[in-house]
């Protein structure tokens, strides 16, 4: 199959999960074609079966802010035609779904038909896309998508709350390569360079948005550590970070705390993770506990969102109310203070990460693009 994925070029969960889902079809002998305004990060290498077409905005005065959209859904129609594409996947609703649209009238009334897949993964719903402004437009997208998909029921559940669907929406959700996970190898003296060998590495990883509830991370650390000797590593970056940093001086905890930034030693970090801290406000899904448990760390989180469709309390690690610190520190060291628990709760983790493998999510994909093509027939 030709295939065209729309996505957001950058670290975010969206567009990591676009670019992976495109290298894996590309593997099985489809041919993907990204089409984005700069080339995503995850796509280091072009194929034979990978193609990267950039999509240019010319900028004119008369425009205070550049038509992206409109760039996009002309590109969409020029390499559809140039490359015999058969089918549209877009991630992310806003602007995508409604630049593919556009682009499938385009085509329609040049005799070309299209299907379009729409996969909605999160902040393009229950943020942005709930906003007054925006939301008659994604509303209208959604449901002129030939076929509909979302990373988890939680998201389906607010999709069909905050909008009116007129279609069945299917949950493929978010997925992770267990192999590529479990290949990373690192030696002690790595680790070393983090912590001491009697410190235990508790880890978070995001955006640094206040969503992600940056200040409970950092008082859920303290609270650990007054029991376990333990060092946190913050990694990423965002409006929240300046704040954490004070709130680590003010918590006399600053020589405990890593922050790294944006970091491309995630593998490193996360191999010699004991604990993963997922405190959100709310997640569509929860990648970053998915790829720290693929990679054999327990996971504290919120049960909010699709959480618990991921991290499976008691047995991945466990899960608390949004803000509850005291309760999701009394979990971690439950989790950190023996040794043969902790093992348990490991390898357990690792287990539950591969209900999410690749390998099984990607026929799912497979599948939906094959029934679209069908009924387009």
């Amino acid at each position: 199959m030709k295939i065209a994925i729309v996505c957001y070029p950058t670290y975010g969960g969206s567009g990591v999960v676009a670019t992976e889902l495109g290298l894996e079809l590309a593997k099985k002998g489809h041919e993907i074609h990204f089409i984005t305004y700069k080339q995503p990060v995850r796509l280091a290498l072009l194929s034979q079966n990978v193609h990267y077409h950039e999509v240019n905005v010319p900028e004119y005065a008369l425009f205070h802010y550049q038509p992206y959209e409109l760039a996009l859904s002309s590109k969409l129609v020029d390499m559809v035609k140039l490359h015999g594409i058969e089918i549209l996947h877009v991630h992310y609703a806003i602007p995508h779904a409604y630049a593919g649209y556009m682009a499938k009238q385009m085509l329609k009334e040049q005799g070309i038909e299209i299907p379009m897949i729409t996969t909605l993964h999160g902040t393009d719903i229950t943020l942005v896309g709930s906003h007054p402004y925006y939301k008659p437009a994604v509303n209208f997208s959604i449901n002129q998508s030939d076929y509909v998909t979302s990373v988890s029921e939680s998201l389906k559940k607010d999709t069909n709350a905050f909008f009116k669907i007129n279609k069945e929406i299917e949950v493929i959700p978010n997925f992770i390569e267990i192999e590529v996970a479990q290949s990373h190898q690192f030696t002690n003296c790595q680790r070393d360079l983090m912590a001491k060998p009697s410190e235990k590495i508790i880890t978070h990883i995001s955006n640094f948005r206040k969503v992600k509830r940056i200040p409970d991370v950092i008082k859920i650390f303290h609270q650990i550590q007054q029991q376990i000797p333990a060092k946190l590593m913050m990694v990423g970056d965002g409006p929240e970070k300046e704040k954490a940093e004070y709130l680590c001086e003010e918590l006399g905890i600053s020589n405990q705390v890593i922050f790294f930034g944006n970091t491309q030693e995630i593998d490193k970090i996360l191999c010699f993770t004991d604990l993963f801290l997922l405190p959100s406000e709310t997640e569509s899904f929860g990648l970053a506990a998915l790829e720290a448990m693929a990679c054999g760390v327990p996971v504290i989180s919120s049960n909010t969102g699709g959480l618990p469709e991921v991290n499976l309390h008691g047995f991945s690690g466990f899960l608390s109310n949004v803000g509850d610190v005291s309760r999701m520190a009394s979990f971690g060291v439950e989790i950190l203070k023996e040794e043969k628990l902790h093992q348990q709760f490991k390898k357990q983790a690792l287990e539950r990460a591969k209900e999410f493998d690749i390998y099984k999510i990607l026929p799912m994909y497979e599948a939906l693009y094959e029934k679209a093509l069908s009924n387009k027939k």
